[in-house]
Formats: structure tokens, sequence, C-alpha cells
């Protein structure tokens, strides 16, 4: 900007005539600091703080602070644990038009060393903040007001730190958070807070990841409609349920999901419930083998009795029985995709009758089924061919035959297997190359 300024007298009277060019600061430079603080003259300010090393009495910082905190809008500061020691103290004077606020640490693995934010930060006063970003920071979250807050994110904070009762007190400070990520800085401690609820009614997002779990403080969180929940978790010795509410009434608004994602990967498990009232995944990373029925166990708890879409990627059902279970409640259910599941024989099984021809038909709606055999399937396809056939004939009979099936991960069908499909179900795809249904990527979430 300052080159610019300097190509004629028109252009230097034009840049210079416009503060809110010169609103950007890097201190990095000490005459360039100078000019860009004259220049912005009364404008609010975008303050960008990257050091390395100590920090001097000269630092260019200082002619920006204090001096200039009232104008802060943007505050991104990434230093070392003892720089930002010596930053911190200075950040003390009232910043009333700061809207974003950044701390890194820069990756500190010992927490007694990393800095301490205190009540002092900005005078205590953070009501203009809109986005508050803390990382490999220690802060107990004393900050009170925040009421234009949207965004939060905690990462790699000391459990000794947070509490429970200072992350709810932090929330309930907050009625208007839409973000909030918890990195590794989940609350393990603090006194009882039994009975307490605090309602997230703006909540559209709230990922936990670390390896404590977070039902502890999941259990006191009200989520509202439209919200989506992730946790994962790294450590293999947390069950299904350290991950999500012990409480269900919790998530008493989801009961109207229409699509439903499990996913199995071999070193992580994941629920995900989709639908217009709300959304609910959990990622289990997990080498056990049983992962698959305490999936189906926990998700008999909802009212699955809307859902029309349930995809399974990876399961390991042992037998018919839990997937019977967790099938029966679906009278809705329109889709089923079975992904490189082992016992696929189960699946096709449990969509037949209860108990023979007078039994209750499972998922009496369905009208598609897409199975994609694992690549180490053998000489399962035979048998599990068999079963989908019988499964199709009995629909059929019943006056609910399959409009579409799509088999994937084998060459080809027998032509007598084929036939014998085709007369039970209405359209019939197979073969390596078909299409099976999207799958959906959680790594691609809109912003909110």
């Amino acid at each position: 900007m300052v080159a610019l300024s300097q190509v004629c007298r028109a252009w230097r009277e034009a840049f210079i005539s416009r503060s809110s060019l010169w609103v950007d600061f890097h201190c990095m430079d000490a005459d360039k600091t100078r000019v860009y603080l004259e220049r912005s003259k009364g404008s609010p300010i975008d303050l960008w703080l990257d050091r390395e090393g100590d920090l001097s009495p000269h630092d260019p910082l200082f002619q920006v602070v204090p001096h200039a905190t009232g104008r802060l809008k943007n505050l991104s500061v990434e230093a070392a644990p003892a720089t930002l020691h010596s930053i911190i103290p200075h950040l003390c004077d009232p910043a009333p038009f700061l809207e974003f606020l950044s701390i890194d640490g820069c990756h500190e693995f010992e927490p007694e060393s990393n800095p301490v934010l205190t009540p002092a930060l900005f005078n205590g006063d953070l009501s203009s903040l809109r986005v508050f970003y803390l990382q490999w920071v220690r802060t107990e979250l004393p900050w009170r007001n925040m009421i234009n807050l949207t965004s939060f994110m905690l990462c790699h904070a000391s459990p000794a730190d947070v509490s429970v009762r200072r992350l709810l007190d932090f929330f309930e400070s907050a009625p208007r958070l839409r973000k909030i990520e918890l990195n590794y800085a989940t609350p393990i401690s603090g006194p009882a807070q039994n009975g307490r609820l605090v309602t997230l009614a703006c909540l559209k997002r709230m990922i936990i990841y670390g390896n404590k779990p977070s039902s502890l403080l999941l259990d006191h969180l009200l989520i509202p409609v439209g919200a989506k929940l992730t946790t994962m978790n790294d450590s293999r010795g947390l069950l299904i349920e350290d991950h999500l509410p012990r409480f269900l009434d919790n998530l008493r608004n989801l009961s109207n999901f229409t699509k439903i994602n499990l996913r199995v990967d071999g070193s992580s498990s994941r629920m995900r419930f989709t639908g217009p009232n709300g959304q609910v995944s959990m990622n289990h990373m997990s080498l056990r083998t049983d992962t698959t029925p305490p999936m189906l166990e926990y998700l008999v708890r909802f009212d699955t009795s809307k859902a029309e879409r349930l995809q399974i990627f990876r399961a390991n059902p042992s037998s018919v029985f839990p997937l019977l279970h967790a099938l029966l409640p679906m009278e809705n259910l329109r889709s089923l995709t079975v992904y490189q599941c082992k016992n696929l024989y189960a699946f096709a099984h449990a969509l037949r009758t209860t108990s023979g021809s007078s039994g209750i038909l499972v998922c009496p709606k369905l009208e598609e089924l897409v199975l994609v055999f694992p690549y180490d399937s053998g000489g399962d396809v035979d048998f599990v061919i068999e079963r989908v056939i019988a499964m199709a004939a009995v629909r059929e009979s019943r006056g609910m035959k399959l409009k579409l099936l799509r088999i994937a991960g084998l060459d080809e069908l027998m032509p007598i297997e084929e036939w014998k499909l085709k007369k039970y179900v209405l359209q019939v795809e197979c073969g390596p190359g078909v299409e099976i249904a999207q799958r959906d990527s959680d790594d691609s979430e809109e912003e909110d």
C-alpha cells in the first residue's frame, strides 16, 4: 500500500484520503507501522501478530498497543509461550470494537508453561467479540457478558484449568453461540452439576475431539433443533455411551431425522443422524470388533419411525437379531445401503418377516436396496445371493416388491440367480462398476 501511494501525487492523495486502506497491521517494521497508524486515523484496525523470538522493548507492536487498542476490530496473536507471556500483559486496555480474537501458543506440550489468560484481558470486557479462538493457552474462561459471541474454539487446554462448571458458565454467558469446537479440551472434572442444563439455543454445530469422554459435558447441554453434534475420540478404551449424552432427553429435538449413517471403518465407527430437525454424528475410534451391536443398541433408543434412508458402512453384525431389533421400528424406510459389511446374509435375512408368512414385514416401504460386497467376501457370495433372493420373494408375495436392487463388488451374477432376482425385483443392477448411493462427507460441512 505504501508503494502504491508513491506512484504520483493523484494516487498519493487518493490512497492517503481513504483511511480504510490502512487498517491491516503486521507490526514487522517500525516506520511502516507508524505510517499505517497515522493514515488509518480513527478507523477500526486489524492486528496480525506473529512472533518467533523474544519481544524487545522497541517492538513495533508497542506503537499500536496500548495507544490504538480501543480501535481493534480483529486481533490474531501467534507466538511461543515465553513471548506470549510478554505480550498478554499489554492487552489489558478496553477494546470495545473487538470482534475477532485468536491467540495461539504455538504447540507447547507442557501445559504448565503455556501462558495464562486472566480476566484482565481487555479489562475483562469482551462483549463485542463474535469469534474467539484459543489454542495452547491456559484459561479458566472467567469472562462474562459474551453476548455477541457466535463462534468459539478451545484447543489443547489443560483439563485442570477447564472444569465442567466453568465451561457451562461460559456457555450461559454466550447465548448466541452457533459453532463450538473443543479440541483436546474436554473437561473431565469439576464440582457436581447434577440437574443443571444449559440451553444452546442458537447452536448449529458442535465438535468435540480428544481422548477424554465427552458425555460428562454433554449431559448438561440441550442440543437445539437444527444442530449437528460430532464427537470424535482417539481412545480405544471408551464405549459409545462415553461419546453421547447418557440422558437422551438432551436430544429430544432429534426425533424427526430422516437419514441414518452408521460406519465402522476398521479404526473408527460413526453414527450420523440427519433430518429436518437436527443431526447427530458420532465417531468412535477403536479397533474393537464388537462396535456394531452397541451402535445398533444405541440407535434403537431413538424414535426412528420417520427415518427414510439408512446407510451402514463396514459393519460386522455378529447375528441377525441386533439388525432386526434396529430395523423393525423403521416403518418408513425407503432406501438401505449396506457398504462392504461382513455377514451380508444377516442383512438380507433381517429384511424378511419376523416369523413366517404371518409375521411382521420389516421395513414395509423399502424400495431401494444397495449391497456392496467387501473385498474379501470369498465364498460367502453365493450364500448371500440365496438369502437376497429369498428375502425378495417374501416381500413380493406380501405386495411389497422392491423397485431397485443394486449389487456391487462382484463381477456378475449366475444367469439363474439374475433371472430369479428380476422375477421379484423391478430393476436389478449388478457388477463391479455399479454406482452406489452418494456417500456423505463429514469434512465438507457448510459454514454457518
